[in-house]
């Protein structure tokens, strides 16, 4: 099989938020600027994917199609072989994605008012997704040793009014890269488990871990703590089928997945069967596309810091998983408003913003190396010149 993650693939002009979106969000035109915020990655689908699409095109009804069954057994084949994760049918709840499991979780086991704990800086959506619930974000800011970042439940602890019901953790860690420990993942349930809290694992990055982590899923991690464990999960970040807006809430005990499923019947009655069609065929012909992806993404992330990292005061945090580069500007003594101004005229480059990622976020910005490695090299060339008078 032949996988060219080098292609030239031409996004703009089809209604593709990364490229098409980048003008009117960061006033980086796409016809000379780069797209490197939002994630999802310029690369084509796995060939079972496309050749899923080509069948259903040739056949031309668009109708209902959604198969449970099927959908299902692709998601327990796919957690068993890698993953190691034995799962039941019965654990499983189709979403219309990750983000569309999460809220339907923070509306089953709280209620308004309700805190949901995030360790921040943490991905920009769960701000949002918890003040549009009704909810109030409760932020415990991430401690930085050794370069990475840890969680801090002793602060957390001291932080705690009685209201909070639910903590909402990202594993991997977006956008800080880090694959939690197992012996981390156990004290955050125990923490849980003592302040009767739910545990909603967002684990949409767990097949973008490189050669030198090892994701572990939550319920794996900590199995004495089920009956508080939700984990959600998708292929959708893995096989770059966002649109495909397909997830799963994956809960093992059943009392808890008794409350959320009665919210489930009640508004998703339906899945999206084009959706799961496509994630089907991502995790039955996917591996050896996604086993020739990680090198190439590694190569990547391994170019980008190398280029950024030569800026004085300019330091990329090291990434065990995802596609998404966490930058700190904080020792170039400019403030924030300059650097993004810098990277967004000078640099021409579309970027996430650093402060909307909470607490911990102020002096830094995110990029999405996810594309061809020339794109990534002009990407650094730019950085690098826009800074150029602080070498």
């Amino acid at each position: 099989m032949t996988i060219d993650f080098d292609e030239i693939i031409d996004r703009r002009g089809t209604e593709c938020t990364k490229w098409d979106g980048m003008k009117p969000l960061y006033d980086v035109d796409p016809q000379d600027g780069i797209s490197m915020w939002v994630a999802d990655m310029d690369f084509r689908p796995p060939q079972s994917v496309q050749g899923m699409f080509a069948d259903l095109v040739s056949h031309g009804i668009y109708g209902y199609c959604y198969d449970a069954g099927a959908f299902h057994a692709s998601v327990i084949d796919w957690m068993r072989e890698r993953h190691g994760w034995t799962v039941e049918p019965e654990w499983l709840m189709t979403t219309a994605g990750v983000i569309s499991g999460i809220g339907l979780a923070i509306q089953a086991c709280s209620k308004p008012g309700d805190g949901v704990i995030i360790f921040t800086p943490v991905y920009h959506v769960f701000h949002r997704l918890i003040r549009d619930n009704g909810r109030k974000s409760v932020e415990s800011e991430l401690r930085q040793v050794d370069g990475r970042y840890e969680m801090d439940l002793e602060t957390l602890e001291s932080q705690l009014d009685g209201s909070e019901r639910i903590v909402l953790l990202c594993s991997p860690h977006n956008p800080g890269g880090r694959v939690w420990s197992v012996d981390e993942l156990r004290a955050l349930a125990d923490f849980c488990k003592a302040h009767d809290l739910i545990l909603i694992s967002d684990e949409i990055h767990h097949d973008l871990v490189y050669s030198h982590a090892r994701h572990t899923i939550m319920s794996k991690a900590a199995p004495e703590h089920i009956d508080r464990i939700i984990v959600c999960a998708a292929p959708t970040k893995t096989f770059n089928i966002a649109g495909a807006l397909t997830g799963e809430l994956i809960i093992e005990d059943p009392d808890l997945r008794a409350r959320v499923k009665a919210l489930h019947a009640a508004i998703t009655p339906s899945a999206n069967g084009i959706g799961t069609r496509a994630a089907r065929a991502a995790y039955a012909g996917g591996a050896e596309w996604l086993d020739t992806l990680l090198p190439y993404l590694d190569g990547n992330r391994r170019l980008f810091d190398a280029g950024v990292n030569t800026i004085p005061g300019v330091r990329s945090m090291p990434l065990e998983s995802t596609y998404l580069s966490w930058v700190d500007f904080s020792g170039t003594g400019m403030d924030a408003k300059e650097v993004s101004e810098r990277v967004r005229a000078d640099a021409r480059i579309a970027v996430n913003q650093g402060p909307t990622f909470g607490k911990g976020g102020e002096t830094w910005l995110r990029f999405n190396f996810a594309t061809r490695r020339a794109l990534v090299e002009e990407a650094v060339s730019r950085l690098q010149s826009a800074f150029a008078d602080l070498q």
